[in-house]
C-alpha cells in the first residue's frame, strides 16, 4: 500500500518540515480572517463567499498540478521518446528507494527543470529539450535528483497551495465585489461605501503576507533540495557545475522565452529573468548563485573527509 512505503533515501529535513507546518499555518489563518472579514463586511453574500471559496480550493488542490505542468509546456512522454530522460529518473529513484513518477518534456531552448504533483503517486518530473541538450549526464542526474527531492520532502505540495491562498485572496474580492455592491441601495450606500474602502486593503495586505511567507519558504526549499540531491548522489560537484551552466546559459536565451517562463520561477529548478533589472531579482524564489554554490562546496569538503 502506498500509504506503507518506508520514507526515501533522501535525508529528511526537519528545518523544512517545520517552515512548511508553520508557514501553511499562517497562510491558512490569513486566508480564514479574510474570509471572515468578507463575511462580516458583506452578510448577505455569505452564502456565496464560502461556496465559491471552497469549490476553488478544492478545485485548486485537485488539479493544480495538472494546471502548472501544462502552462509551462509539459508533454508526457514514453521511455522510447526520451531514453536519457527516463534512464536518468530510473537511476535517481533506485538510488533514493522511491517510486517512479511520471515523465515529462518540455519544447523550450530554456535550460530547466521543474516537479509537480500533490503526493509520490500523482508526481510529475520534467525538463527541458535546452537543458538535455546543455548537461552531461552526471550534471542532468543532479538536476533531476534536486526536483525528486521536492517531491520526496512534499514541499512541491505545500508551495502549490500555500501560493494560490494568495491570489484567492485576489478572486474572492471580485466576488464580493459583485455579489455585495450590485444590490447595494438606499440604506446600504454607507455601508457598501466603507465596504469598497475596507475590501481592497484586506485582500491587499492578505496577497502581501501570504507572497512574503511563500518566497521565505521557497528560498530555504531550494537550499534543501539542493543538500538533499548532493547528499543522495555524493557528487555535490556535478549539481554545482549544472547551476552554473544553466543560470550562465540564462543569459543567451531570447527574452521572450525567458518571460514566458518567468512567471513559474517558484517551480523551476534555476529562476528565469527576462532583465538583469527585474524586480523578481529582489524578491526571488530561489537563494543566489552563490549561496547554493557555496552550500554545495562545503557538503563537498564533508564527504571528503575520511
Amino acid at each position: 500500500m502506498p500509504g506503507n512505503r518506508a520514507p526515501s533515501r533522501y535525508a529528511p529535513d526537519q528545518g523544512l518540515t517545520t517552515r512548511m507546518v508553520t508557514t501553511m499555518f499562517l497562510i491558512g489563518l490569513l486566508y480564514v480572517v479574510f474570509v471572515g472579514v468578507l463575511l462580516a463586511i458583506l452578510r448577505g453574500s455569505w452564502p456565496v463567499i464560502l461556496l465559491i471559496a471552497g469549490a476553488v480550493f478544492v478545485a485548486q488542490f485537485w488539479f493544480s498540478d495538472r494546471i502548472a505542468a501544462f502552462s509551462m509546456g509539459a508533454r508526457e512522454v514514453t521511455p522510447e521518446e526520451a531514453p536519457e530522460l527516463h534512464g536518468a529518473v530510473d537511476r535517481i529513484c533506485a538510488l533514493a528507494d522511491m517510486p517512479k513518477p511520471r515523465v515529462a518534456l518540455a519544447h523550450s531552448d530554456v535550460p530547466n527543470a521543474f516537479a509537480v504533483g500533490r503526493n509520490e503517486r500523482t508526481a510529475l518530473v520534467c525538463a527541458t529539450t535546452g537543458l538535455l541538450r546543455r548537461l552531461e549526464p552526471e550534471e542532468l542526474e543532479g538536476v533531476l535528483a534536486h526536483e525528486l527531492s521536492h517531491v520526496a520532502h512534499r514541499d512541491v505540495a505545500v508551495m502549490t497551495i500555500a501560493s494560490f491562498l494568495g491570489v484567492l485572496a485576489g478572486v474572492m474580492t471580485r466576488i464580493a465585489v459583485w455579489g455585495g455592491f450590485g444590490r447595494a441601495g438606499g440604506s446600504r450606500d454607507s455601508n457598501a461605501a466603507i465596504a469598497m474602502v475596507l475590501i481592497p486593503l484586506v485582500s491587499a495586505a492578505v496577497y502581501v503576507l501570504s507572497f512574503l511567507l511563500t518566497r521565505l519558504l521557497s528560498r530555504y526549499r531550494e537550499l534543501s533540495a539542493d543538500r538533499a540531491a548532493a547528499l543522495l548522489t555524493g557528487r555535490p560537484s556535478a549539481l554545482a557545475s549544472a547551476l552554473t551552466k544553466v543560470t550562465g546559459d540564462m543569459a543567451r536565451i531570447p527574452t521572450e522565452d525567458l518571460r514566458k517562463a518567468e512567471p513559474y520561477n517558484a517551480f523551476w529548478f534555476a529562476p528565469a529573468f527576462s532583465s538583469k533589472e527585474s524586480l523578481s531579482r529582489l524578491i526571488s524564489s530561489h537563494p543566489t548563485l552563490e549561496q547554493r554554490l557555496d552550500q554545495l562546496a562545503r557538503i563537498s569538503t564533508q564527504l571528503a573527509r575520511p
